[in-house]
């Protein structure tokens, strides 16, 4: 055996490793989510137990779940809509007509994505207060957006920059307008990047959880939030609280499923010219 096929060889299995390593912890948390609260406190835990759905009943029936769930899909749509609207015509003017500091513009925009969350909570929540956006739908609509308004714009800088430029001055002799330009000839070509820059929009706000702790209650809490009311002042239900993040991140795990061509595409758009 050569050095190449024995290098493929170890590449493929710490793949498999690294790939089981990181899906354990969604085992376990399944699994968990069929015991009793008894049994998800065994020590060493139980592999072979009496499977139970009552955790699940609790979790969609008795727990406020698809109140929870309409908070989420409102906030997450929305939010992701917002952002798309907004990031997608100020990445195009960056890609196609730059300025002397459209890096540094760039640069600066991602940087607010590095912002510890706890340094910013509290203006955020004094803001919000004195706006009358405390556990509002709007509010956090707007604070969602604006978080993920930089990776649109990034995300979809990177890719309108590596269409060719001479497919906008064919148009321009056709005689599109500056909207005709953006809605039908770069977003078609674009839109590998725009569906994959959309789904990890809607996954970064659909699993927010710090700022929508701290800046809701309960009209407009949002799954995450409804994941971490298992923990009370009565103790962990831990069965329980799997039971709620496995509902909880199915939705999510389905539509990268669904889009996951589309998101293959758009992640690796421009890596190879």
């Amino acid at each position: 055996m050569n050095s190449k096929k024995l290098t493929g060889h170890f590449l493929s299995i710490s793949t498999i490793i690294l790939a089981l390593i990181f899906f354990f912890p969604i085992f376990w948390m399944f699994l968990t989510s069929f015991k009793t609260e008894a049994d998800a406190f065994v020590f060493p835990p139980l592999l072979v137990f009496q499977p139970t759905l009552e955790n699940y009943q609790i979790a969609l029936v008795e727990s406020g779940y698809f109140g929870q769930l309409w908070n989420t899909l409102i906030i997450t749509g929305f939010s992701t809509l917002f952002a798309l609207v907004l990031g997608v015509p100020a990445a195009y003017s960056l890609a196609f007509y730059p300025g002397k500091r459209s890096n540094f513009t760039l640069m600066w925009m991602m940087s607010t994505r590095m912002l510890p969350p706890v340094g910013i909570v509290v203006p955020l929540y004094v803001i919000f207060k004195q706006l009358s956006l405390f556990d509002t739908h709007g509010g956090m609509v707007l604070l969602f957006a604006a978080m993920n308004l930089p990776l649109v714009v990034w995300m979809m800088h990177s890719f309108l920059s590596d269409l060719p430029y001479e497919i906008l001055e064919a148009a321009r002799i056709d005689g599109v307008n500056l909207w005709q330009e953006l809605r039908s000839v770069i977003l078609p070509l674009a839109l590998p990047g725009l569906v994959a820059t959309c789904l990890l929009c809607f996954i970064f706000a659909w699993n927010e959880f710090f700022f929508a702790f701290n800046l809701t209650i309960t009209k407009a809490a949002p799954l995450s939030v409804f994941i971490a009311s298992f923990k009370t002042s009565e103790g962990l239900f831990w069965a329980k609280m799997s039971a709620a993040a496995v509902v909880t991140e199915l939705p999510v795990v389905l539509a990268g499923w669904v889009a996951q061509h589309q998101l293959v595409r758009g992640l690796t758009a421009g890596a190879v010219k």
